[in-house]
Formats: C-alpha cells, sequence, structure tokens
C-alpha cells in the first residue's frame, strides 16, 4: 500500500516537472526579449534612443525626441485650486510637466530657470493653456539674494505662496574622484544642496499651515552611482534635508517630502551622457526604459495636495521603474 503510494507521488511530481520544464522552454524567448515591459495605459518611448548630446544646461527644444509632458490621461480635479507653486528647473523636464499638471489642478506657478528662456516661454504657454497664470524669473538658486528677490516677486505678484518645488540641479559625470575639482565640486553642491536651501529659506516666512515643500532627489541618493560621485553625494545630502526638515516643520502644519526619481527622458541626461551612451538610457531598469517626465509629475500633485497627503511627510518616494527601489 505504501510503496503504491509512493510511486503515485513520485508519478505527480514528474508530471508537475515535465508541465513546468515545457513553460520554461517555452518562456525562454520571452524572458532574453529586451522589449520594455508595458505598465500603462500609453507605449513609451524606450531603447535605443537618439543619439544626442547637448550642450548644458540643455535645452528641451534641441532634443531629438521630445519629452513627454503632457499627461492626456491624467484629468484635474481642483486639488490645488486657489494655491501659488514655485517650481524651481520648471523650464524643462520634470518641472515643465510638474507645472503643467499643477495649473491643471487650479494653481498658479512660477517658474524660476537659469537662462533657457525658449523652454520657459514654452512652458508658461502650456501652463496658461491650462487657463492658470504664471510667471517667469531667471537667475541662479546658488545666489542667496536672488532666491529672496524672486520670492519677493511672487509674493508681489499673487500675495501668497502654498507649494515650493525644489528641482533645479547640475549634473556632469567623472570617471574617477581625481576628475572632481575642488571648483567643480563646488558647482554641483551649490546649485544641488545650497540652491534648495536658499529657496526653502526665502519662501519659509511666507508658509501657512497646510503648505507644502517637495525636494527632487535621485534614485543615486538611494544607491550611489560611481561615475556621478558629487551628484550622488548631493541627492543624498538632499533626502536627509527633507526627512530633518519635515521634522523641524511639523507643529507649523507644514510638509516635506522628496521624489527620487530613476532615469528620466530629461535635457538633465543627453546633457551629461554621449551621444553614443544615451542611446541605452533607462535599460538597465526593470521596466528595460528612461521615464517620462509625465510619469512623475502625478506624485507631486499627490505630495503637494492637502487632499491626498495630509497625513504624509518626511518621505522619499520612489519612482525608479524597477522593482523596490
Amino acid at each position: 500500500m505504501n510503496e503504491n503510494k509512493e510511486q503515485s507521488a513520485g508519478n505527480l511530481q514528474r508530471s508537475i516537472q515535465q508541465e513546468q520544464d515545457h513553460r520554461d522552454a517555452a518562456a525562454i524567448g520571452k524572458r532574453d526579449s529586451k522589449a520594455p515591459l508595458p505598465t500603462g495605459s500609453r507605449s513609451q518611448p524606450a531603447p535605443p534612443l537618439p543619439a544626442q548630446h547637448l550642450d548644458k544646461p540643455g535645452i528641451e527644444a534641441q532634443m531629438q525626441l521630445k519629452p513627454r509632458f503632457l499627461a492626456p490621461d491624467y484629468c484635474g480635479s481642483g486639488k490645488l485650486t486657489g494655491m501659488v507653486a514655485i517650481i524651481t528647473g520648471g523650464d524643462s523636464g520634470i518641472g515643465r510637466a510638474v507645472a503643467v499638471l499643477y495649473a491643471r489642478e487650479g494653481a498658479d506657478v512660477a517658474i524660476i530657470y537659469l537662462n533657457e528662456h525658449a523652454d520657459a516661454n514654452e512652458t508658461r504657454r502650456y501652463v496658461e493653456a491650462e487657463g492658470q497664470s504664471c510667471l517667469l524669473i531667471p537667475g541662479d538658486v546658488r545666489e542667496q539674494g536672488f532666491c529672496r528677490q524672486a520670492v519677493r516677486e511672487v509674493m508681489e505678484r499673487y500675495t501668497h505662496i502654498d507649494i515650493l518645488v525644489n528641482n533645479a540641479a547640475f549634473k556632469e559625470h567623472a570617471e574617477s574622484l581625481l576628475d572632481l575639482s575642488e571648483e567643480r565640486f563646488d558647482l554641483t553642491m551649490k546649485t544641488n544642496v545650497y540652491g534648495y536651501f536658499h529657496m526653502t529659506k526665502a519662501v519659509l516666512p511666507h508658509l501657512q499651515r497646510g503648505a507644502a515643500i517637495i525636494n527632487t532627489g535621485s534614485v543615486t541618493g538611494l544607491h550611489g552611482s560611481k561615475y556621478l560621485l558629487d551628484y550622488s553625494t548631493t541627492k543624498g545630502a538632499i533626502h536627509a534635508f527633507t526627512m530633518a526638515l519635515a521634522g523641524n516643520l511639523l507643529e507649523k502644519g507644514i510638509r516635506v517630502n522628496a521624489i527620487a526619481p530613476g532615469p528620466v527622458w530629461t535635457p538633465l541626461n543627453p546633457a551629461d551622457k554621449t551621444a553614443e551612451e544615451i542611446r541605452t538610457f533607462g535599460a538597465d531598469t526593470d521596466m528595460r526604459r528612461p521615464a517620462q517626465p509625465e510619469e512623475l509629475s502625478p506624485a507631486y500633485v499627490f505630495l503637494a495636495s492637502p487632499a491626498c497627503s495630509s497625513y504624509i511627510t518626511g518621505i522619499v518616494l520612489p519612482v525608479t521603474g524597477s522593482v523596490g527601489t
């Protein structure tokens, strides 16, 4: 009796094994495919991407493959009605996508940018098409005086500020730490960290209970990147700044959060990578492609809106295209 049961169990195991072997053989070709993995209602561009290198700071209008920022499937519902948002680096890339969705949700937008005037005017055109006003303020966020003046201009125009998105950044790769001069390290640090510090300090006296600060971090601030030594350092600092400031401002009713994007198709990246390297940009994510800015911007709406995230502060939200972070 027991021998028959053992034989039956063995037959069952072999039968299951053969079925799985058959499935495995059929799946080999699918597993080896490098095609992007669809996860949304629209297909998005995937490698190979156009081989193009941009001069810094990177002009979106010059990109052969234009980033997608309009989020046509996103319907506004008044989550930010009556609010005023400042977005640094809002002329292109993630900043532009955020500006458009903030306007779609009912916010007026002030965009701070370095000198990419054509891109900034294009962003203003799309914000105004959503029925909101857009103030453009060119300047360098490394300068504390400029940040204070920019905030004064926003207050003169709108009389209040409800949202600050710190997003401006400088990025340039290096093969070795020995290639990083102190001047270059200072530029990265002062743009990416001091710029956030100066803007937050300038805006803070004008923020009321219910306001939100959102910082753009990076997956490189979570895991590091061996060829982005200074950039990764600043992004890790931004994550720590976010969590520390969240605790500091909690009693004032001001929420502070960060978003840590993975690879995103913006001018920042072809202005850093060589034309050949940019062809495979984002291919090493689990989704096998970079994000488009319109795939990041809804997260910025979520963290800005008290209706969505009033119980959330001090988090770093990864949006990386890979499982986990």
